[in-house]
């Protein structure tokens, strides 16, 4: 196999792995915060932090630009202060397929949150145990089928984004194209033979994770 299958291919592994697992620290610590807060505006920030989910990519990655670009908020202070620019690079991926994969994390651990039931969270309380105790022994364990399954579709999902990776990171081949991006280049280049085995690779991934995911969430009886 040449550089351009397995560059892609382990380019999109690293790349996902890297935003499920920022996506997976995130989501569960921002869905316990909204199982456990009762404050104003709860449902709104549940809002805004599920609305990459249903915004078009192309919005999420100018948002990003907005953040981590050399002009962003976030971005000037890096580039400024460190030398440091994340637009045009793999890093740069990561975050465009974070920010993608973390409502699939999100909901899925506050739903499994909110499915556990609270007579086991009481019945530590009785014992002693503190919020965050209760939730490493008890709410996390109970939670945890759901939470994996979201964080596998989470990894599906970041396996396959390519609007925001492509306004944030570009598609340089040998720097920051993945297999999404691979795949268009291909097109675009009439590489049919290319496209094909790129194509085959991310759906029998994706294909693999959803089978995977199903069986999770299937009830225990």
């Amino acid at each position: 196999m040449d550089s351009s299958f397995l560059f892609p291919l382990q380019l999109t592994l690293r790349v996902a792995s890297l935003a499920t697992l920022g996506a997976l620290v995130l989501g569960v610590l921002f869905s316990w915060a909204l199982h456990k807060g009762r404050f104003p505006g709860r449902d709104v920030l549940d809002a805004i932090l599920t609305l990459p989910l249903v915004m078009p990519p192309t919005v999420l990655g100018y948002y990003i630009l907005v953040v981590i670009g050399r002009k962003g908020v976030l971005g000037a202070w890096l580039y400024k202060t460190f030398g440091i620019s994340l637009i045009f690079t793999w890093q740069g991926a990561v975050i465009a397929a974070t920010v993608v994969a973390f409502p699939l994390v999100f909901k899925s651990a506050r739903a499994a949150l909110e499915g556990v039931g609270k007579q086991y969270e009481d019945a530590a309380r009785t014992l002693g145990c503190g919020e965050l105790e209760i939730f490493l022994r008890v709410s996390l364990p109970l939670a945890f089928r759901g939470i994996l399954a979201g964080t596998m579709l989470a990894f599906a999902r970041a396996m396959g984004e390519f609007g925001a990776t492509l306004m944030v990171a570009g598609n340089l081949p040998g720097r920051t194209q993945t297999l999404s991006l691979a795949v268009y280049s291909a097109v675009q280049a009439g590489e049919d033979h290319l496209a094909n085995m790129l194509v085959l690779v991310i759906s029998a991934v994706c294909a693999a994770i959803l089978w995977t995911a199903g069986r999770l969430l299937k009830p225990k009886w």
